[in-house]
């Protein structure tokens, strides 16, 4: 059967081809989807949800508004990658795909409740979605399969020395989801970096020949270029759809169990995510990390999902 999956985005370039994995791929039911401030201002990155599925031709998939501010700072989405409208490159389609009138904590919980089986939460942006669900709805906790979440890194990071972006947005609510007992996957930067966007992955979704490859076509170019600019990078990192590959199937990548403490309070490090590969400290493992990516594989899979679609 179909796992039953609710994606909680800020898209983000990257979030929309997690989306397109998985309304693409039979292996997951795609229940609902969240937003949540972060690459964009909450406005965009709900906007911006809606415009995938409907790019998609996806229908009867309920979007929802969340959080538009971390738990306890401001926001400073990540313009410098993904534009001022977080979706930077192509002409943006007025999305058919209506707005849930619910808020994203409220979706969640109805879905929780609802569903004959656990759900797992794959969130691909900062976690305060699912640490306001898991401090407001403490009764829900057993109606989550587990959590795999693209953020973090098990060494440097990517905003700045040694946070990821994701994890320094909010890193008061990653605490909490670490600190929750869920069962939790970390996709981190250490192997999202292995999922570049070649010339080559950009010709082989060009070739699918929809209206999904086109704009997403777009998308990668138009990501790679910031890429390049901000971080001599051509080839850009495409982060966010690991998670799903990996609800997907669980060998595309590999895992270690560690413990990981998420830095709140540091001048330098606040956002970091300390993860004790080496057992250091004796603590209790409470996630799973990726660390390495079958990168066939995976841009196997992320292409079928697009033929899969619009």
């Amino acid at each position: 059967m179909a796992i039953p999956v609710i994606i909680d985005c800020d898209p983000g370039h990257d979030d929309v081809f997690a989306l397109w994995l998985a309304a693409g791929n039979p292996a997951i039911s795609l229940l609902g989807v969240t937003t949540v401030g972060g690459n964009g201002r909450l406005e965009h990155t709900t906007h911006n949800a809606r415009v995938a599925l409907t790019v998609a031709g996806v229908e009867g998939v309920p979007v929802a508004a969340g959080a538009d501010t971390p738990l306890r700072r401001e926001l400073t989405p990540a313009t410098w990658i993904h534009g001022d409208n977080a979706l930077g490159g192509p002409v943006l389609p007025e999305p058919v795909v209506p707005l849930d009138r619910r808020s994203a904590v409220e979706l969640m919980a109805d879905l929780l409740t609802t569903s004959a089986e656990p759900i797992t939460l794959i969130p691909t942006g900062p976690l305060t979605n699912v640490a306001t669900l898991l401090e407001r709805r403490p009764d829900l906790r057993g109606r989550i399969r587990e959590i795999i979440w693209m953020g973090g890194s098990t060494g440097r990071g990517n905003v700045t020395a040694y946070a990821e972006f994701n994890a320094w947005v909010d890193p008061e609510a990653a605490d909490v989801v670490f600190r929750s007992g869920l069962p939790l996957t970390m996709v981190g930067l250490n192997i999202s970096h292995q999922a570049l966007v070649t010339p080559q992955v950009i010709e082989d979704i060009a070739a699918i020949g929809n209206e999904t490859s086109a704009f997403g076509v777009e998308l990668l170019r138009f990501f790679c270029s910031t890429y390049n600019t901000v971080a001599g990078m051509p080839e850009g990192p495409l982060h966010d759809p690991i998670t799903v590959a990996i609800a997907i199937d669980r060998a595309v990548a590999t895992v270690r169990s560690s413990h990981v403490d998420v830095e709140t309070k540091g001048e330098f490090t606040s956002g970091a995510t300390a993860v004790d590969l080496l057992d250091m400290l004796g603590a209790e493992h409470n996630a799973d990390i990726a660390i390495t990516l079958d990168v066939p594989r995976f841009w196997q899979l992320v292409r079928e999902a697009v033929a899969n679609l619009r």
